[in-house]
């Protein structure tokens, strides 16, 4: 890509979604969604429960198929792509419920996130020595600088579901970086930290952002996505309702209804 189509790409966004629906028999999950995540940023998707932000993110992933619109990243369309084709793109997520291979050590659960960016193919891994040997002692290497870069790297060796839940979800997240994504999507990732917990997420959240990767992020905490967002999307209803910088979407009166009414701090 040109310097030219670069700086287009950043002025019109790194994921543009326009009309996207999504449908589950009569209920309309998602309805005509518009928004565009900035690359760079660290973008706040919110709503009330059941206002179509994890569906958002399983159409996005591949998870869901989409039933209209259209999702482009980096000007590629993504509708129609498999899951792996666009984790191979640059689009790595989390769960809102934690996915991890308990039975695994904290280390394999996160080099299996670097399997999209292997090249040893099947009859290579059968074959000891060589580009195999190389190849997993790098994948290997690497997830101890991620665990490392979350702050877990004493736990590398310890099966995954002997960690607290908090850990857990650094855990998650050093999985999805395995894959070196240049747009992050994460769901809910405070759930279930203690305020501690929460502060060191901040920092954390801030940091993969200054390395390059863009977030968008699904979160109630509504300190949390004051405090760290660029930019903030609501959605009620699967439909858009506001998007901006989050002092405005604070004081936006359709983001306080869709709120029961109180104050956005509140919700």
């Amino acid at each position: 890509m040109s310097a030219a189509d670069q700086i287009a790409a950043a002025e019109s966004g790194l994921l543009e979604i326009r009309g996207l629906v999504k449908h589950f028999g009569g209920v309309t999950a998602v309805n005509a969604l518009n928004m565009t995540v900035r690359a760079g940023d660290i973008h706040a998707l919110i709503g009330p429960n059941g206002s179509g932000k994890t569906t958002t993110l399983n159409v996005i992933s591949a998870l869901y198929r989409a039933d209209g619109g259209s999702i482009r990243f980096d000007g590629a369309e993504l509708v129609r792509r498999p899951a792996h084709a666009i984790a191979q793109m640059g689009i790595a997520r989390t769960f809102q419920n934690i996915r991890l291979f308990g039975d695994l050590t904290v280390r394999e659960n996160v080099m299996i996130g670097r399997h999209v960016r292997t090249r040893v193919g099947f009859v290579g891994a059968l074959l000891p020595g060589g580009a195999t040997a190389r190849e997993e002692r790098e994948t290997r290497e690497r997830a101890l600088e991620l665990l490392a870069f979350v702050g877990l790297e004493r736990t590398a060796g310890a099966s995954a579901r002997s960690l607290p839940y908090g850990d857990q979800r650094r855990v998650e997240i050093a999985r999805a970086l395995a894959s070196e994504p240049r747009l992050l999507l994460l769901d809910e990732p405070a759930a279930g930290m203690n305020p501690a917990e929460t502060d060191a997420l901040v920092a954390l959240l801030r940091t993969i952002r200054d390395k390059g990767t863009t977030l968008l992020l699904i979160e109630h905490d509504m300190n949390l996505v004051m405090s760290v967002s660029d930019r903030v999307t609501v959605l009620n209803f699967g439909q858009h309702i506001a998007e901006g910088p989050p002092a405005d979407i604070a004081r936006n009166p359709d983001v306080i209804t869709a709120y029961l009414g109180g104050t956005l701090d509140a919700a």
